[in-house]
């Protein structure tokens, strides 16, 4: 199957983290014109748990049935928050992140909330969204509890991450893409970390020749893009600080932040570098994580 007509896939199980990743997604399907499917992960068959329900209670009781209602949840509220996307849902007996990265295989996108019902108060992300942003073959976007299923309500640009290694320039492709399918702008930043001796103020945003070396792979990493895209404004910016706190900072308003699995500076064998990390953990709005396929 082409990426361009891969389905989206969401991964669902009652929380109010993962409806609202429904949500988004139904929408990004619906833009894409591509399905939606929806996965929820049945994994108490592994746990050698009774499934049915109770001896002389309840038939619509038991584990596989409350299951079935997480899934026809999800599937209702991704049809009646989008009209016109095409939705299926699947109940695979395995856990959520084996479950979800099955799909991969056959996906365009996948998206996950970013907390779920096994989560801990206070918790920011989940570890299921953790292991498929590290894990996944095809980009990973998070969707926090409380954001609108569209993001209508951001009135700033999609903000992307660069840096000048390769992920970073399949990341600017996604956030080209993502801005004109919001018919936003999109601010594409490259921030170098504070030096031991600094004078420039950490944090701002910098001329050209205050710091030439970001400067130079954000306009390398930028070259071209601007011609494929013409109708999406495009603002470029070099800032001196921590990147994940400049990135999240920077994309308060957004309605996406994109960034790289692992940038220049990344260790080998590390699928997640610290930036894509430090986002996925305080940025407000959905976060995508792209990495290259295959």
């Amino acid at each position: 199957m082409s990426v361009n007509n891969a389905p989206v896939v969401v991964g669902a199980d009652g929380s109010e983290s993962s409806l609202a990743a429904v949500e988004w997604a139904a929408g990004y399907a619906r833009a894409r014109r591509v399905d939606l499917r929806i996965v929820h992960a049945f994994i108490w068959p592994q746990l050698a748990v009774p499934l049915g329900p109770a001896d002389h209670g309840d038939s619509g009781g038991g584990l596989r049935n409350d299951a079935r209602r997480v899934l026809a949840e999800a599937v209702h509220r991704a049809v009646d928050a989008v009209r016109g996307v095409q939705v299926s849902g699947a109940m695979p007996e395995t856990a959520p992140v084996p479950a979800l990265l099955r799909e991969c295989g056959n996906a365009s996108l996948v998206v996950v909330g970013s907390r779920g019902l096994g989560g801990f108060s206070g918790l920011l992300l989940g570890s299921t969204a953790v292991q498929l942003a590290a894990h996944a073959p095809v980009p990973v976007v998070i969707v926090r509890e409380g954001e609108p299923g569209v993001r209508a309500a951001a009135r700033g640009d999609v903000v992307v991450g660069v840096d000048g290694s390769a992920r970073s320039i399949e990341a600017v492709a996604f956030a080209f893409a993502e801005a004109q399918r919001l018919g936003t702008g999109l601010l594409a930043v490259s921030v170098s970390p504070p030096g031991m001796v600094d004078t420039v103020p950490v944090g701002v945003l910098l001329a050209d020749d205050d710091d030439p070396e970001p400067a130079r792979a954000l306009s390398e990493t930028m070259a071209g893009w601007a011609e494929k895209y013409p109708e999406v404004p495009v603002r470029r910016a070099v800032a001196r600080g921590n990147p994940a706190r400049t990135l999240t900072d920077l994309a308060a308003d957004a309605p996406m932040l994109v960034v790289g699995s692992r940038g220049a500076g990344g260790f080998r064998g590390l699928l997640l570098g610290s930036v894509s990390q430090g986002v996925l953990h305080h940025a407000r709005c959905p976060v995508a994580i792209v990495r290259p396929r295959g």
